[in-house]
């Protein structure tokens, strides 16, 4: 999950650059991303193919490799919003640019709250996924899920910001708008069920 954190840090490093329109930046920066997420998908291949069959693994095996597509799923959205940047010389509106900034900083607290519940995941099978350590992990997930609604919320406020400002904006613009925010709502998404994964490891 470390992976995937840094690769949604980078992507807001990227927004920054591009509202300065500072593109050698952006450059630099989908680059590192673009490494980042090749790091990422190393371990994943490794993991993949280090992972035991046995049927004494402490979770399902299944579990473990779903977990690993969650997080999959982040690094690739993360790719894909960076590269619409970069190849679009993309810059977010200054009408939108405060809805938008609040948006994709409630997105890196949810990967960040992610990131820590995933963590947690060598303390729950040390103690088989029950105890105070099980009770702490749901709390921690609770919050992520409450987090993920107020981002769902965010996103709608910024969807109507963008629904005013769209009449003055290059149609092909708005288009591509739109899908930068599904992205970033598809990041926020996929961060929440990596975390709340943890769930059904612990009722397995």
């Amino acid at each position: 999950m470390g992976k995937a954190k840094a690769c949604v840090d980078l992507l807001g490093d990227i927004i920054t650059a591009s509202a300065q329109e500072d593109w050698d930046r952006v450059e630099e920066l989908h680059a590192s991303l673009m490494e980042t997420k090749s790091d990422a998908d190393e371990i994943k291949r490794d993991i993949r193919t280090h992972l035991p069959t046995s049927l004494f693994l402490p979770v399902a095996r299944s579990d473990l490799l779903e977990l690993l597509r969650i997080q999959d799923d982040i690094t690739f959205r993360c790719k894909d919003a960076a590269t619409m940047v970069l190849i679009r010389k993309m810059v977010i509106p200054q009408e939108l640019l405060a809805p938008s900034t609040a948006f994709f900083e409630s997105t890196q607290s949810i990967t960040r709250q992610a990131q820590t519940v995933i963590n947690e995941l060598d303390e729950l099978l040390e103690t088989g996924f029950r105890g105070k350590e099980a009770d702490f992990v749901a709390t921690l997930i609770s919050r992520l899920d409450e987090m993920e609604s107020s981002n769902e919320k965010t996103e709608f406020e910024l969807l109507r910001e963008v629904v005013k400002q769209e009449q003055s904006m290059p149609p092909v613009d708005a288009i591509f708008l739109y899908k930068f925010i599904d992205c970033i709502g598809s990041i926020a998404h996929s961060a929440r069920k990596a975390g709340s994964r943890l769930l059904v490891l612990m009722a397995s």
